[in-house]
């Protein structure tokens, strides 16, 4: 029996773009639900931890974004090749999410003056040393090939592409001292089935 994946969020990016990249590249077909803001009272309760998105996997929910995603890499080999690769990717993926953590908060905040100066703060000061220990760990594992472990995609070279995309639409030159970053990039979006996907997406504002 074919396996059937469901996937549900918001009419945006978000926290579930990265396993839409992963579904893309794969050339998995699934359910892409995009629930609309004032929708989304409703559709809370039947999600198990009140929070999107959710995987649903043959019948079953699964919350938390990068579970999602960890899960999914899994089953379409993007994850590493054994269980030290997996450790290494997700060494990565840990990486990218700490500069995450002080971003997302940032975007919400309703004053004006307090937001500028925390963003001048995160991109001054803050990102770029993330952005150096991603380069470190991208020397240190990648061989000298185009992606984070060499000549081998993984899902952390599509959760980078995408928290890279969100950094852009603040700052677009946030990634101008770290070339081999900015090179990566540009190696997703070389893919045919990823390219193929960003054209045809929906536009959304995050």
């Amino acid at each position: 029996m074919v396996p059937s994946y469901r996937l549900t969020y918001f009419n945006a990016r978000g926290r579930a773009e990265v396993s839409r990249l992963i579904f893309a590249v794969a050339g998995q077909k699934f359910e892409d639900i995009r629930i609309e803001m004032h929708d989304w009272p409703t559709y809370k309760s039947q999600t198990p931890l009140g929070q999107m998105p959710v995987l649903e996997y043959d019948g079953v929910q699964l919350p938390q974004s990068l579970s999602i995603a960890r899960f999914l890499a899994k089953q379409f080999q993007l994850a590493g090749r054994d269980n030290f690769e997996q450790a290494k990717v997700d060494a990565i993926a840990d990486t990218i999410s700490d500069p995450v953590a002080k971003f997302a908060p940032i975007r919400w905040e309703k004053d004006e003056t307090k937001k500028k100066e925390a963003y001048r703060k995160f991109f001054t000061e803050d990102l770029p040393t993330h952005l150096k220990n991603l380069e470190t760990l991208a020397k240190l594992y990648g061989n000298n090939g185009p992606f984070f472990l060499g000549n081998q995609l993984t899902w952390v070279d599509l959760y980078f592409y995408d928290i890279a995309e969100t950094l852009f639409q603040v700052d677009g030159t946030a990634l101008n001292n770290f070339p081999w970053l900015k090179q990566n990039r540009q190696e997703v979006e070389r893919i045919p089935k990823i390219n193929a996907y960003l054209q045809s997406r929906p536009r959304t504002a995050f």
